[in-house]
């Protein structure tokens, strides 16, 4: 019996290659809750899953598969084990690499979920959940103090707009590095002290004029390529490299000489031992109005292709978003 909507992947490749299906409603098992989606998360992740792309020493998933990570909802049903009195509930949870998000209902384990704070939105807790439980990780090893200057790539991103905020709050000067003149103007609107358009081939000279005698202190840098290798480059003497991803497909170049030259230190973002710990930090900063997740395109779960075309052509700005 057909009972829900859902996106299916049959085979890897374009986006084109993500159906909207009728499929039997998700039955929830021992420990485990079925929630009534508000809203999915759309990462770049996502992407790579479904172009087939391996992502690390992670397996690629079998298919046919139903794609994503975070979802946001009211609880509907509970599984053997489960207190029933989460029935009702308001819910977010992250699901893993590829668990079933894209759909109007889905299935987690009891002990993914968290109750979402009064105060926050089904679409900030799905930002906050997968995005903000990164950032904070980000931050615990940037250690950012009021003497810093901030620089961060892909600013106008979802992940890269917390980072800014959270520059802002430590009172740090913060520079955002975003592609165009509507995503530097948003950062502006976050506080950041000095919006730079990277698609400026002087970009990097740009920096150097808004910051006058100061140098940059600390670069977050989840692009790599050309760009990270710029943001590298402005570091000052003394100067922290967090790494956390390279969307350009690419890591910035990083030889020892570069750290050794100017006295730098670089960190490459591990695995936290506590996620969950983090995931219940970001709803909390949420909840306080500290760390605000800016919230870009919202997309109907039909067009969940238009949602992963808009991500690869990087047309978004904030957390992506597919409401059922």
């Amino acid at each position: 019996m057909f009972g829900m909507h859902a996106i299916r992947l049959h085979a890897f490749g374009p986006a084109d290659n993500l159906r909207y299906e009728e499929v039997p409603d998700p039955v929830p098992a021992e420990d485990q809750v079925r929630i009534a989606v508000e809203a999915s998360g759309v990462h770049l992740i996502d992407t790579a899953i479904r172009r087939g792309t391996a992502l690390g020493p992670f397996p690629l998933p079998d298919l046919p598969m139903v794609p994503g990570r975070e979802v946001a909802g009211a609880v509907e049903a509970v599984g053997a084990g489960v207190d029933p009195r989460w029935v009702g509930r308001r819910v977010v949870a992250h699901l893993g690499a590829a668990s079933g998000g894209y759909a109007e209902r889905a299935v987690a384990s009891v002990d993914a979920l968290h109750e979402i704070p009064n105060n926050v939105g089904a679409e900030a807790a799905v930002a906050m959940i997968g995005t903000g439980r990164t950032a904070l990780a980000i931050l615990d090893v940037a250690a950012l103090v009021p003497d810093d200057v901030v620089l961060v790539t892909a600013a106008a991103g979802g992940l890269g707009s917390l980072l800014i905020q959270a520059a802002r709050n430590a009172g740090a000067v913060a520079v955002g590095v975003a592609g165009g003149p509507e995503k530097t103007e948003r950062l502006r609107a976050l506080g950041a002290t000095a919006p730079v358009d990277y698609l400026a081939p002087d970009w990097p000279d740009r920096v150097r004029a808004a910051l006058g005698e100061r140098a940059v202190s600390v670069v977050l840098d989840g692009v790599g390529g050309p760009l990270g290798r710029g943001a590298l480059d402005l570091l000052g003497a003394g100067g922290r490299l967090v790494l956390f991803g390279w969307s350009s497909g690419e890591p910035t170049a990083l030889t020892a000489w570069d750290l050794i030259a100017r006295g730098l230190t670089a960190t490459a973002l591990g695995r936290p031992r506590s996620l969950r710990t983090l995931e219940t930090r970001a709803l909390e900063e949420a909840a306080a109005g500290s760390l605000v997740p800016l919230i870009g395109q919202r997309f109907p779960l039909a067009r969940a292709a238009a949602a992963h075309t808009a991500i690869e052509q990087r047309a978004t700005v904030g957390k992506t978003l597919l409401v059922p």
